[in-house]
């Protein structure tokens, strides 16, 4: 008989290559949102009232941009009634307040009608202007990834120019936090 040898393990096989996975969109920071001090991202949206506004329509306003992932969510119609809530006082300080979702400017009517919303809706159906403005990210929910608003709100001044911003909202007591910013400026 013949004596084996030592015994050679056998080669470990190559892990099979992962296909590449697309790039994932970065999640709003403080780096990626448009930063304070710089000329507001220019827009044009239709809005639930029939008309389009543009960043340019509304020069000498102070501008209060809040974007929120749906309509008729939670979350959203609270922030909804409580911008709505606080109308008179936002004018009163020269103050126009838009929200802005990806959903239809006829979803906006419904949602409005429903809750007798005051403040105007603006539809970004393309995500353009979501884009501009850093809200556009890659969420996660229950081990889900999916791409969707940042609840984010802006305060742009008279001239253009971004003067605060809000990222990551907590519905409760923001509009009054909002209102007193625009006061104050």
């Amino acid at each position: 008989m013949k004596k084996a040898g030592p015994t050679a393990k056998p080669a470990a096989k190559a892990p099979a290559a992962k296909p590449k996975a697309a790039p994932k969109a970065k999640a709003a920071t403080a780096s990626t949102l448009p930063a304070v001090g710089r000329k507001a991202p220019a827009f044009s949206l239709p809005a639930d009232d029939g008309s389009t506004i543009s960043l340019s329509s509304l020069a000498g306003k102070k501008i209060v941009l809040y974007f929120y992932p749906k309509d008729d969510t939670p979350g959203c119609t609270v922030e909804a009634i409580a911008f709505s809530a606080q109308k008179a006082a936002f004018e009163a300080a020269n103050a126009v307040v838009l929200g802005v979702s990806k959903d239809s400017v006829k979803a906006h009517c419904k949602f409005r009608d429903k809750h007798n919303l005051t403040v105007r809706l603006l539809s970004d159906e393309t995500g353009e202007m979501l884009e501009a403005y850093g809200v556009w990210v890659e969420k996660s929910q229950y081990g889900r990834t999916y791409m969707g608003i940042a609840r984010t709100t802006y305060l742009i001044d008279e001239k253009g120019v971004i003067a605060k911003i809000w990222p990551k909202v907590k519905v409760d007591g923001h509009a009054d936090d909002v209102l007193a910013a625009v006061k104050s400026l």
